[in-house]
């Protein structure tokens, strides 16, 4: 008995430690990591003698992330950020070196233009054009007095940062790796368990609306995070490299599941609200049949071997499913159901039918990542990111009005810390280009640089003088540097720990000559801490990407993607339409933080732009794959109504307003009358008749701008508002 419980305790022992070393654990190795790095990377600058090794040992704070990956992307781009601002100083400093006024203007427009540019790609590309804004600074402004010295200025810098990324590379990749692949491929396994949980709950009516939106959000963010962790496995995984056209095809075909099963659960809601009708019944057994195929691969991680044994039900099931739909329907029609009831039978079933294949094609392509070559991964349709182009203007003009600003001050006061507040006025304004909150993120580095202040000041003045040796200086510098990484690993303090990283190592961090003089030292903190509170002040007050004019561009391009549904070339459209539509609604929600109301409103449109831009992209599809017949040529009038509603459907999702919704309906009918008016030679089967296709997705298009929990309802006439019921 006291062997067991001595058993026991020792289980329940391992276990606490294993969940410690998963979470907290993470992140102590992680700050153990920086620190050998910046200390080995600091020790090796002060031996090389290099003009600043605290350069080197800053490049080692930026560029260490937890997982590899993101390490030597971060350092690529870190390094051609730093060649092209090396470059574009010494080219300004050669044309203007007699004029400082010329010079300090042409830098702030170049920092501007490297922000706008950094607004406008929101990965690790972003941060190449931040170190291409703020390294021109950096460099050019303290040699602007000495302009003979600017080319060595770049080289020293070009060496000290290039040793940095060396430091930091060979300490991830060599202590205890965090693999990106291994992360992502993690996230891939457990993502469709997640989703098939939440397929099975819609199809039998167990989500509720909250649960519903929190999950899509989730799917979302899960979709353009792994496109970014895709992104950097291509840097540090062979294995993954060689699967990379598969990696970005199974990001294309989850959101196009998670869009389809969407519409299908939308158009289930709004017959559900009807109660128990003949037309519910009637579809229910598909449903049935669809959870419980998913049930086995629910809240689990799906493996390459459970990828392909769901592909072989999926293959199964889809196979079965005409002759089964026939058999329903041939029942259903034994109700005498109105014409209504019959495109609500056709259209919720073509979009189960749909769903299926989909997810067969998803499965597919997920068994096939055990292959190391496989001929899926032949796909040419990129994730694509989409920005406004007012929301990166914006921060460019933020960046050179602020950098313009300092450089006026400093020329006009004579400031000797005049250089220090306008260099750090660019590396604020740089880094905080790529947050949706720059204020914020500015102010945070303020107080962390404050909090440098008070710790270097006691460190230079009280405790360096003190001591003797390198050992020494690392026991000494180890305690800020651990505060500072720790904050840096919460999202919500990571501007803290940045300011406190950076701008300690700048301001307090020793050369190999030292120099002790309180006046400059209290005079240079002083301009960082005021420079960074002036890039808040503007963060705040010019154009604040966070504000209520941003919601509504973003709003505005979200609407517009059913405009590039309609008319965007077809090669490539699904894929594109999917991840446009859903990076816009990533950026728009992350902007929109603290505002729910706000954000539920920008969900709504979302569904409704998904659901009606997937629809149109596959009457389009229906249209192109016609068979050669007259029943289908372009002259007749299905067709011709098809076109009329494409353009009234452009009208209303640029202008949303009671006529323009009232028009769309219009065209919606009368498209419905003509495709019902056309004959074809085929059998009226949904798996066989083109026409009966067209037909579902019309009918699917008017209860989406019908919809009583669309943000289109707001500008519903009453009489269909009144008849929702009979028009879902």
């Amino acid at each position: 008995m006291t062997q067991a419980l001595h058993w026991l305790k020792s289980l329940e022992w391992r276990r606490e430690l294993n969940g410690w070393a998963r979470s907290d654990g993470v992140t102590w190795i992680y700050i153990f990591k920086v620190l050998i790095a910046a200390f080995l990377t600091y020790w090796i600058a002060m031996r090389l003698e290099l003009p600043q090794p605290r350069t080197a040992m800053i490049t080692v704070f930026i560029v260490m992330q937890p997982q590899s990956g993101h390490v030597f992307a971060k350092s690529f781009y870190r390094l051609l950020g730093t060649l092209a601002g090396s470059v574009v100083m010494v080219t300004l400093m050669a044309l203007f070196a007699q004029n400082s006024e010329l010079f300090l203007g042409s830098l702030a427009i170049w920092v501007g233009v490297c922000c706008a540019g950094a607004a406008r790609y929101r990965n690790f590309r972003a941060y190449g054009f931040v170190l291409a804004g703020y390294t021109a600074a950096m460099t050019g402004l303290p040699a602007l007095a000495h302009p003979e010295t600017s080319f060595m200025a770049a080289v020293w810098r070009v060496m000290e940062i290039s040793l940095g990324i060396i430091c930091s590379t060979l300490v991830t990749a060599a202590i205890l790796p965090q693999s990106s692949g291994a992360a992502m491929r993690n996230a891939l396994y457990q993502r469709f368990g997640v989703f098939a949980r939440f397929v099975i709950d819609g199809l039998r009516g167990d989500s509720d609306p909250a649960a519903f939106e929190a999950s899509n959000v989730r799917f979302i963010a899960d979709a353009v995070g792994l496109e970014g962790l895709r992104a950097v496995t291509v840097f540090e995984d062979p294995h993954m490299r060689r699967r990379n056209g598969r990696l970005n095809r199974l990001n294309s075909e989850f959101m196009t599941i998670t869009t389809r099963f969407n519409a299908l659960h939308q158009l289930l809601e709004r017959l559900r609200r009807r109660g128990v009708t003949p037309a519910v019944a009637a579809i229910e057994p598909g449903l049935d049949a669809v959870a419980q195929l998913l049930q086995d691969f629910a809240a689990r991680a799906l493996t390459n071997a459970d990828a392909a044994l769901l592909a072989t039900r999926l293959s199964a099931f889809k196979a079965d499913l005409p002759e089964r739909v026939r058999s329903l329907r041939a029942e259903f029609v034994k109700t005498d159901p109105s014409d209504d009831d019959l495109l609500d039978f056709h259209t919720a079933y073509e979009l189960l039918y749909r769903f299926v294949d989909d997810m067969h094609d998803y499965s597919q392509t997920h068994a096939s990542l055990a292959d190391h070559s496989h001929a899926r991964e032949k796909w040419v349709e990129p994730f694509v990111s989409t920005t406004n182009w007012m929301s990166s203007v914006a921060s460019g003009l933020r960046a050179t009005f602020i950098l313009g600003l300092m450089s006026v001050y400093w020329v006009a006061t004579a400031w000797p810390s005049g250089a220090s507040m306008t260099l750090v006025s660019a590396a604020t304004v740089a880094l905080s280009a790529t947050t949706p909150n720059p204020r914020r993120m500015s102010f945070q580095m303020a107080c962390g640089t404050l909090l440098g202040a008070f710790l270097g000041f006691f460190i230079t003045f009280f405790v360096l003088p003190r001591i003797d040796g390198f050992p020494l200086l690392c026991m000494v510098l180890a305690p800020v540097f651990v505060l500072g990484t720790f904050l840096t690993m919460r999202p919500q303090w990571v501007g803290y720990g940045l300011g406190l990283l950076i701008f300690f190592c700048i301001g307090s961090a020793p050369d190999n000559l030292t120099v002790y003089n309180p006046y400059a030292f209290i005079n240079d903190y002083i301009a960082m801490v005021l420079g960074m509170l002036l890039c808040a002040a503007a963060g705040a007050i010019i154009l604040p990407p966070n504000s209520r004019w941003l919601w509504q561009r973003l709003e505005v391009d979200l609407r517009q993607q059913v405009g590039f549904a309609i008319s965007a070339p077809m090669r490539g459209i699904g894929s594109n339409f999917e991840s446009r539509t859903r990076d816009l609604m990533h950026q728009a929600y992350g902007l929109a933080t603290g505002q729910p109301q706000v954000q539920r409103n920008l969900l709504r449109w979302m569904f409704v732009v998904l659901e009606i831009g997937h629809a149109i992209i596959e009457l389009r599809r229906e249209q192109d794959l016609v068979p050669v017949h007259p029943s289908y040529a372009e002259w007749q009038p299905w067709r011709q109504s098809v076109r009329a509603m494409g353009r009234s459907l452009i009208r209303l999702f640029i202008q949303p307003d009671r006529h323009n919704l009232a028009r769309s309906l219009y065209a919606v009918d009368h498209a419905i009358i003509c495709v019902q008016n056309s004959d074809e030679p085929f059998a009226p089967h949904f798996d066989t008749s083109p026409l009966r296709r067209v037909k579902s997705y019309l009918h699917f298009i008017r209860t989406c701008l019908l919809d009583p929990q669309s943000p289109l309802a707001a500008y519903a006439p009453a009489q269909a508002a009144q008849g929702l019921d009979h028009a879902s």
